[in-house]
């Protein structure tokens, strides 16, 4: 549940939308996954479009690429259905771009990134391809876009739609950490709010196993799937494509994504839109608890819409997952509901308040009757785990790249240290959370890359930052802080007053503002509010 990982997993308020929805998995540096570029009926794609000549970034930090990545010509053809899904209808072309495995060392060994495109309606008036970034980090464009591609529709006439999965995740060279098993046993075996000494041990000796695993089964793309690496994707993507500028629509981490490319890529950041924006103030702790009073925020206005009183409505909560704790529920496929699992069934529904009918109906279900099927259905949406048993691997490339951006490593001692207080933000959530900091990226392999993500982003173009009142899991305070680190004449903030994360598609008067900026470059007043 943390604003730029595990919480994205809930959909967009546009209904189709997914802010992260990690449905391919694939393992392997440079092996391209088969659904991702092999037609489904071997007919060729559309023609690419013209690549733009090699020339200078905007950042020093970004070496020279050579000719042969900057004039790669991509290679449409029909999309075949991403694992565990369906592929998309015949308007949807599928391609691969080469990047540098390590941007350091251009001309060396390369990563093959997955593209997906669906064409502008409107050729004649046609502005250029938009690109888009559905969060997780580790949600899989290539999979999100087409399903969410309605709620883009008036864009699409001018703009091409386009996607990928970033690297570490997905079709391009996703990262695997554990098999299906292994989850398996994690969830069931593991306390994530440990309450002793041996609960304590077995949860950083898990946390430690993921890592590891990870590094075992994708050590070679491990130390270089940051969001550092994927902006500079995106910019290589951008040329490639032919585009002189990016266009950009990124939700919930794909905020953290454009901010980056923002700031390393200012003169080439053309029209850019990040809603549900996370807070690129706020270190690894600070995030934790931004979501532990957003998750908090959101379940009290859950529990005022229901008639209920948000201190009782929540101290209930809290003590019917004390009681799991002492003793998990049962469910009619045999497995438990531990507290862990009902935790997370609890967080699903907060994301969209079309889903609070859902929430009501598992926590009436688990106090009065004693079975815990609603929340456990809930809680495997948001982990990935299908009625087969299998998971998707969003949660692995999540994580890789969070620990690969972030230099924070709590220590148990620290998390311990951390409880009162998160417990008095929330004694629902703020247990789980606080000790989350020292669980996420303990002992892992790779060194983090900074404290906080640098976003600032002078001689860019405005930049338009979009927050929702109740966002649980990128609370608002956020958005304003993001549009500060912009900078002055760049980030121009648009205030939702609403619930849910991300704000496009649920509320006419955002979703016409982010239009007119896209199709017309109207950029509205910083500050303005809709509700």
């Amino acid at each position: 549940m943390r604003a730029h990982r595990r919480a994205q997993r809930a959909a967009v308020t546009t209904g189709a939308a997914l802010l992260a929805a990690g449905l391919l998995a694939g393992c392997g540096l440079s092996e391209p996954e088969p659904d991702a570029d092999v037609p489904a009926d071997g007919r060729p794609g559309n023609a690419s479009a013209s690549p733009t000549p090699a020339g200078p970034t905007d950042s020093p930090r970004t070496p020279e690429l050579p000719s042969e990545l900057t004039s790669q010509r991509l290679d449409w053809k029909r999309c075949t259905a991403p694992r565990g899904g369906n592929a998309p209808g015949s308007a949807w072309r599928c391609a691969r771009v080469d990047v540098p495995l390590d941007y350091a060392d251009p001309s060396g060994e390369t990563l093959s990134i997955a593209l997906i495109r669906k064409e502008a309606r409107d050729k004649g008036r046609r502005l250029g391809s938009l690109l888009f970034n559905f969060g997780g980090p580790g949600g899989s464009g290539v999979a999100t876009l087409p399903r969410a591609a309605g709620s883009y529709a008036k864009l699409n006439t001018r703009y091409d739609l386009v996607s990928f999965d970033p690297r570490g995740v997905a079709a391009s060279s996703g990262v695997r950490c554990r098999t299906d098993e292994e989850q398996e046993q994690a969830h069931r075996n593991v306390d994530l709010t440990p309450d002793t000494a041996a609960e304590e041990a077995a949860f950083i000796e898990d946390a430690a196993e993921f890592g590891a695993g990870c590094e075992r089964r994708s050590g070679t793309v491990l130390p270089h799937v940051g969001t550092g690496n994927a902006a500079r994707d995106l910019d290589l993507i951008r040329r490639v494509l032919g585009d002189e500028k990016l266009s950009y629509f990124g939700f919930s981490y794909g905020t953290e994504l454009g901010g980056t490319y923002a700031h390393l890529f200012p003169h080439t950041a053309g029209r850019t839109v990040l809603d549900a924006a996370v807070d690129p103030t706020a270190d690894g702790i600070g995030h934790a608890r931004n979501q532990t009073m957003g998750f908090q925020r959101a379940l009290e206005n859950y529990l005022k819409d229901r008639g209920r009183s948000p201190k009782e409505g929540s101290e209930r909560i809290a003590r019917l997952l004390a009681r799991i704790d002492r003793s998990p529920l049962p469910t009619d496929s045999g497995r438990e509901l531990s507290e862990s699992l009902a935790i997370t069934g609890i967080v699903t529904p907060l994301y969209s308040e079309s889903s609070w009918p859902a929430l009501t109906a598992a926590l009436d279900e688990a106090e009065n009757n004693g079975t815990g099927n609603g929340l456990l259905r809930l809680a495997d949406s948001y982990n990935g785990r299908d009625e087969q048993g299998r998971y998707d691997t969003q949660s692995h490339s999540q994580r890789a790249i969070s620990c690969a951006d972030s230099t924070s490593r709590p220590t148990v001692d620290e998390a311990r240290a951390l409880l009162p207080e998160f417990r008095e933000l929330s004694p629902v959530f703020g247990p789980f959370l606080a000790w989350d900091t020292a669980g996420w990226c303990a002992e892992w392999p790779v060194e983090g890359e900074h404290e906080t993500p640098e976003t600032s982003a002078p001689g860019a173009g405005p930049v338009l930052v979009v927050g929702t009142t109740g966002d649980p899991a990128t609370p608002y305070e956020g958005a304003r802080r993001m549009a500060d680190e912009l900078g002055e004449g760049v980030g121009v903030l648009l205030t939702n007053k609403g619930e849910g994360h991300g704000a496009y598609g649920s509320n006419d008067c955002v979703t016409s503002t982010i239009d007119d900026y896209f199709l017309d470059g109207k950029v509205p007043a910083d500050g303005k509010t809709c509700g």
